[in-house]
């Protein structure tokens, strides 16, 4: 099989995997398996996303790439990988790569093949740019130690959330071969940082940009809750970079599956990503969003205006005043626009049109501050949370139209 075919197989059998930023790229170049993510400096990036290899040992219930699967196999070399990188990074069309693979022969043997790649192109064609890449649950540490070497970004996907789900679905891998790299790669992050100051000039950096792990979404029954409880452990206690979650896509048919009929729920993925923003940058904690009574999100409304309608009597809050802190807890107020704030009423008191200037969503948030002294959401004419939650939700026809498959299935 020549190059050419092996790209289209290759990047084809990778759109699964969405721990690119911006994987579900409309730009035409995203037929030819390339996405777009940004690297730790902010920078965005066009990246080549392709296997190295489909062909897997594996059986995962819900993979596509699945052992049982009737598909077309290819198996890259490291020297392919290199050439079609370094191709594409000549011709301007990429910034970067991201590199993972199905299974091949052993997590160690696939392991080494990536190693051989990423570093011929390290070593070979002195290749500079964005390289991240997907580490083997259950290889050995001395490889994910010279991986780590070579790339900037380095991830190990958890795929379903629970153990339980993880011996129905995908049997021959366990919580343990997943964790463990995991936790080395966490553990040499913060090895490098401890002795960033007395790093001689040249000596390479281990996994510069973090580490980060992606999540499949309704091929299993768990709630929102247990699945941002460990998002939340996984920023905390392994310092993830990013969790990504996938809707789950019904591509293969099985007893312990959803129907091939069943859509993906992209709008619940489109809300869990709000709630991860939330544990992130905002200073909530996972039982602020959701509890044991009502453990799943509320599709008709983001989480943040959903916890404000629940704790109505913080409300109002002025804006003049509060601290940080406070003020991004208000719908309608992100993290740039509640920066602006605190630096703005520095010089003099803000007023309703000044928020308006500094980026805030006045339709949300004139129902939760004041300003001036007077109580913003009293001009809304909305007295009860009732006609306050109709007014805050989204509508549903809406919000499915904005919501598109990554890719066409």
């Amino acid at each position: 099989m020549d190059t050419i075919n092996k790209l289209s197989i290759l990047a084809d059998a990778a759109k699964y995997d969405v721990s690119c930023s911006s994987s579900g790229s409309s730009r035409a170049a995203h037929k030819t398996g390339i996405c777009h993510t940004w690297t730790d400096d902010g920078r965005y990036v066009s990246l080549l996303k392709i296997l190295l290899s489909n062909d897997c040992i594996y059986d995962c219930a819900y993979c596509v790439n699945r052992r049982g699967n009737d598909r077309p196999r290819a198996t890259f070399s490291p020297g392919e990988i290199a050439d079609l990188t370094i191709n594409f990074y000549r011709r301007n069309y990429i910034e970067g790569l991201f590199l993972s693979s199905g299974v091949l022969r052993s997590p160690d043997d696939t392991m080494i093949n990536l190693i051989r790649a990423v570093a011929i192109l390290r070593k070979e064609h002195r290749f500079n740019g964005y390289i991240h890449v997907k580490a083997i649950p259950g290889a050995s540490a001395c490889l994910i130690e010279q991986l780590g070497l070579l790339a900037d970004r380095m991830s190990v996907n958890i795929e379903l959330p629970t153990e339980r789900s993880l011996g129905v679905l995908a049997p021959q891998k366990t919580r343990d071969s997943i964790f463990t790299p995991m936790r080395f790669i966490n553990n040499r992050i913060n090895e490098a940082k401890e002795t960033r100051p007395r790093r001689r000039l040249g000596v390479p950096r281990f996994v510069p940009a973090g580490q980060t792990t992606q999540l499949i979404i309704g091929a299993t029954p768990e709630t929102d809750l247990s699945i941002l409880r460990l998002s939340e452990g996984l920023y905390g206690k392994l310092g993830l970079k990013r969790v990504y979650y996938s809707a789950y896509m019904a591509v293969n048919e099985g007893r312990s599956l959803p129907a091939l009929v069943t859509a993906p729920p992209l709008l619940r993925e489109h809300r869990l990503y709000q709630a991860d923003w939330l544990l992130r940058y905002y200073g909530f904690s996972t039982l602020e969003i959701l509890d044991e009574h009502s453990p799943s999100l509320d599709e008709a409304m983001d989480p943040k205006a959903a916890w404000a309608l629940r704790n109505l009597s913080l409300f109002p809050i002025d804006v003049n005043k509060a601290d940080y802190e406070q003020i991004l807890r208000i719908p309608g107020i992100g993290v740039k626009s509640a920066k602006r704030i605190v630096v703005a009423r520095r010089a003099r008191r803000l007023r309703h049109e000044d928020l308006k200037k500094l980026g805030v969503v006045m339709k949300r948030a004139t129902h939760f501050l004041t300003c001036d002294g007077r109580a913003e959401r009293a001009k809304s004419m909305i007295a009860s949370p009732e006609r306050l939650r109709l007014f805050l939700s989204d509508p549903q026809k809406t919000v499915r139209q904005q919501l598109t498959l990554p890719f066409d299935p």
